[in-house]
């Protein structure tokens, strides 16, 4: 890893932040995707 000086802190942050945002996205895309597939199962199913 480079050396980032004084604005470790701030790009450390940045990198933690984007992680955590994305990782909030595909765990809500996973989540609506299993949501529809169950919904469309009862509607095949009635």
């Amino acid at each position: 890893m480079p050396d980032l000086g004084k604005y470790a802190f701030s790009v450390l942050t940045s990198y933690g932040i984007s992680f955590l945002l994305i990782g909030c996205l595909v765990a809500y895309i996973l989540y609506r995707n299993y949501r529809i597939r169950i919904d469309l199962e009862k509607e095949d199913n009635s």
